[in-house]
């Protein structure tokens, strides 16, 4: 088992290339940080089960619980952003401040709406960035407004959950190409739960000024912690794996991982406990829009670039402001595998496999958790060496665990 002090790198191996087991997923934390900061708007006793045990949603708990002037959202985007709109709204005078990544992440789409219906915030560093002071909400009447919506779908989620408390409501007007669609429906979907009714027809979202209800609600696992695992099956010489917790219905966008996972070699059957996941024939040249799905494109990449299949790419507008700029860590990472990922037309980017060379691969994770576990099950061609693992803790804490139970041998490098 990995020790709980932070390591500079594991080296991961793999003595047989065949893995099998139940793998028992994190919760998804794109549901359970939705879930939390609607009972919180609702102002009564929720049962939320099954919540994430992933870093950001523990944070959030704590967050909300929280009476201190001064809140850290750490590294944590969902966090930052629904938070903003929580304390706007509900008028707290709260200074919101987070890691010195999450302080060169941009929030001025989300700020300059919340000004409009009424919220007074300050920027206490560069102007468009955090950190902020909340210095209380003033309803000034205005519900209706536009907002881009081709950089972060968490900016529109963030205002979608605020807005039945808006003394008249919201109309909110999305402008130009929609990112993450799926998670704007969550969303609503979860509103909906809690006893909140809007409309989302073409470009225009309508929330009536209306009451959150008590609701009970169970949190699924968590599809993008499982695409890591569709990848270990890709890669591996024989698989029989098991997700546990997956629902062929469900609202998370990253589900789209079985129809993706379907051309690069990996059959997904669902069944009552989760879905299973055995090996198929893989396509050398494939083509996929992450528009709706931006966080599996790490792991698609590193895949693509292990089995030698060729991807074209398109939909990655809102990599640059992640946890670091992920386009360009990919870039600089899988030319440690002969590979290329070129931007070959605006907005269309394709990795162009080589040759692995019979060595160790060495990888950085840049402070971003789905760069190690996208990378990681490469471990099952060679052995691998991942920097700084504890980033896992973001999202799937148990992530190197996990990969133990199904034979890989992980090496501590202090």
């Amino acid at each position: 088992m990995i020790s709980s002090k932070k390591l500079r790198s594991v080296t991961l191996t793999h003595p047989t290339g065949k893995i099998k087991g139940d793998i028992k997923l994190p919760a998804s934390k794109s549901e359970a940080n939705r879930a939390l900061i609607i009972a919180a708007l609702s102002g009564q006793e929720s049962e939320l089960h099954n919540l994430s045990e992933a870093n950001d949603t523990q944070l959030l708990q704590r967050l909300l619980q929280s009476d201190a002037e001064t809140i850290d959202a750490e590294d944590a985007g969902t966090v930052m952003r629904f938070l903003t709109a929580y304390y706007a709204v509900t008028g707290q005078r709260k200074i919101l401040t987070g890691t010195e990544r999450m302080c060169q992440r941009p929030i001025k789409v989300l700020v300059e709406a919340l000004r409009e219906l009424g919220a007074d915030i300050e920027y206490l560093g560069e102007e468009g960035y955090p950190p902020m002071k909340m210095n209380g909400f003033r309803g000034n009447g205005n519900r209706r407004l536009k907002v881009r919506s081709d950089i972060s779908s968490q900016y529109i989620s963030a205002l979608l959950m605020v807005g039945p408390l808006l003394p008249d409501g919201l109309e909110l007007e999305l402008e130009g190409k929609i990112g993450s669609r799926p998670y704007i429906e969550m969303t609503l979907s979860l509103m909906e739960h809690f006893g909140v009714s809007a409309t989302f027809e073409g470009n225009t979202i309508i929330v009536s000024h209306q009451p959150y209800k008590a609701a009970s609600f169970s949190v699924e696992s968590d599809w993008s912690a499982a695409s890591y695992w569709y990848s270990l099956v890709a890669l591996a010489q024989e698989a029989d794996i098991t997700l546990l917790g997956l629902k062929e219905k469900s609202f998370q966008g990253d589900r789209a991982i079985v129809d993706i996972m379907y051309r690069l070699g990996v059959y997904t059957t669902f069944t009552e406990e989760g879905v299973k996941l055995t090996k198929k024939e893989q396509e050398r040249h494939v083509s996929f829009d992450f528009s709706d799905c931006p966080d599996l494109v790490q792991t698609v990449v590193a895949l693509c670039a292990g089995i030698g299949t060729r991807v074209d790419m398109t939909g990655l507008e809102s990599l640059r402001i992640k946890e670091t700029d992920r386009i360009q860590a990919l870039q600089l990472e899988v030319l440690g595998m002969n590979s290329s990922l070129e931007e070959i037309t605006p907005g269309v980017f394709r990795l162009t496999p080589g040759i692995l060379t019979k060595e160790k691969l060495s990888f950085r994770t840049y402070q971003d958790h789905r760069m190690a576990m996208a990378f990681a099950p490469l471990a099952l061609l060679e052995p691998v060496e991942i920097q700084e693992p504890s980033v896992v803790r973001k999202s799937y804490p148990r992530f190197w665990e996990d990969l133990e139970k199904v034979g890989f041998e992980i090496a501590e490098n202090a």
